[in-house]
């Protein structure tokens, strides 16, 4: 032996790490040997990831140059993963202030490689005449290139994995519709790539030689129409084929608004995908693979990357989710501290009640809450509430749940966000269905000795004289709501320990 210690592992900062590109990558770099920083604006939302222990976070914004710095210390290599999608109407300005910040600090910090996985644009269309997101996303690679900074721009078009908002687009579609009116997009050429390639090449990317700065075109091995895409996924998951009749009529408004009617997709993030379907979104080059080779049995082609995402479905082990980050313009305030709080008017409907089940019992039925198991109250209320979520262009009712049995903070339910969980005592959700106001559910199971006790308590914040109208419109529905819900989890959980099953039925009485 020499004596010569072995060099340090090199240092990647994720930003995005809560959303369903960077949750996957995280895990993919720690496997090939690489220390990871992650950049949160909530660092306890990766609190419950399984990679969580192995990783450095830091809190900041990429919009706050302070705290980018501060991040990018030590750093070798940075994932810019980080898009307004859906964010309002300065979305273009955050994203370019963003970038902006994002580069000069990483710069100054001396990063010896940027990179960044952004849309495929279409060959002869001139950016200023793109869809807004992909003219944004376009800006934001040009911006990362001019940084100074050594810089790799992936381009992707569909991506097709478990939970990605383009696959799950897809699915509903073709699921849910066996004679379905669509859009003229439907007959648009694709290359999608499966989730599994683009983590592949992401981390490859980081052994980039440093005079390689530019743009890469990543696809898979076929070029399909939507219309293909659809007949191949009924073929894959074994439905009848599907009659589809496409129309001139839908503009990208009707589209979005279409597509979020189907599917759990809310249209302000179906629009800016179907926005991109309207170009044909075709790779111009394959550079990528004389830098990042290919292994056996890659690049996936489609009909094996849309089996492997039903699998994950099917399985219940979907690691990240179109909803894994936080919808952009829902409330992200905390929950008043109790007792007091000085923020004003704060409105409580409060339930209790005694089971006579062990806490365990009690908290299996509460972590199971939502998606395909229901709220255990007056199912047709809660349903139109949702429908009236969708119409008010919010997230609706079906984002479902992302594993059927466990949540970790920051996972998506339904209209709700898991803001904090304590394993066998508390959830804390927050709402994200519009609001005139924040709005909070909150249950909690302590062990009584003899049996447990739930608690249950729904928390409103009022926005202006709209929110308190709002509150007193649905309070004398409270009774039937929550208090039929708080009664209804503790017979369900009465009612699983009788059975010996220790799971309770999928849907509790109204």
């Amino acid at each position: 032996m020499n004596g010569t210690a072995a060099p340090a592992p090199r240092t990647c900062l994720v930003t995005g790490a809560s959303g369903y590109i960077g949750g996957r990558l995280v895990p993919e770099l720690l496997d090939a040997g690489y220390r990871v920083r992650c950049l949160a604006r909530t660092p306890r939302k990766l609190r419950d990831q399984p990679w969580a222990g192995q990783v450095e976070v830091v809190e900041g914004d990429v919009t706050d140059a302070d705290s980018v710095a501060a991040a990018l210390a030590g750093v070798d290599v940075a994932y810019y993963l980080v898009h307004a999608l859906g964010a309002g109407r300065d979305f273009e300005r955050t994203d370019r202030e963003a970038a902006t910040v994002f580069g000069e600090q990483a710069r100054r910090a001396g990063v010896g490689r940027l990179i960044y996985l952004g849309g495929l644009t279409p060959a002869g269309v001139p950016e200023q005449d793109l869809s807004p997101h992909l003219r944004s996303r376009a800006e934001v690679g040009h911006i990362l290139l001019d940084s100074g900074v050594p810089t790799a721009v992936l381009r992707a078009a569909v991506i097709i994995g478990s939970g990605s908002a383009s696959f799950e687009m897809l699915r509903y579609l073709t699921e849910r519709l066996p004679v379905m009116v669509t859009p003229r997009w439907v007959h648009t050429r694709i290359q999608p790539i499966a989730v599994r390639d683009v983590l592949r090449i992401l981390v490859g990317c980081a052994g980039l030689p440093p005079d390689v700065s530019r743009t890469f075109d990543i696809g898979g091995p076929e070029v399909l129409t939507y219309l293909e895409m659809m007949h191949r996924y009924a073929a894959v998951a074994g439905l009848p084929r599907r009659l589809i009749v496409p129309v001139p009529v839908l503009t990208p408004g009707l589209s979005s608004q279409w597509v979020g009617l189907v599917t759990p997709v809310p249209a302000a993030i179906a629009r800016p995908l179907t926005e991109s379907l309207r170009y044909e979104v075709v790779c111009r080059e394959e550079d990528i693979g004389g830098y990042v080779p290919s292994p056996p049995g890659h690049p996936v082609g489609f009909d094996r990357a849309v089996a492997l995402a039903l699998q994950r479905v099917r399985d219940a082990q979907v690691v990240t989710r179109w909803s894994s980050a936080a919808v952009p313009g829902a409330p992200s305030d905390p929950l008043p501290t109790d007792p007091e709080w000085a923020g004003g008017s704060l409105y409580t409907d409060v339930r209790e009640r005694h089971a006579e089940v062990a806490p365990g019992a009690l908290w299996e039925v509460v972590e199971g809450i939502g998606g395909q198991n229901g709220w255990y109250s007056f199912p047709l209320a809660w349903a139109v509430r949702g429908w009236l979520d969708r119409l008010a262009g919010g997230v609706g009712l079906r984002r479902g749940r992302r594993d059927a049995r466990r949540l970790r903070v920051g996972d998506s339910l339904d209209f709700w966000r898991v803001e904090e969980i304590e394993r066998g005592r508390l959830l804390r959700l927050r709402a994200e269905m519009r609001l005139p106001g924040l709005a909070w559910l909150e249950m909690c199971v302590d062990d009584e000795g003899a049996g447990a006790r739930y608690r249950q308590r729904a928390l409103f914040h009022p926005h202006g004289l709209l929110g308190q109208l709002y509150w007193w419109s649905v309070s004398p529905f409270h009774a039937v709501v929550f208090g039929g819900m708080a009664r209804n989890i503790v017979r369900a959980a009465e009612r699983g320990q009788q059975q010996g099953a220790g799971r309770r039925p999928p849907h509790a009485e109204g």
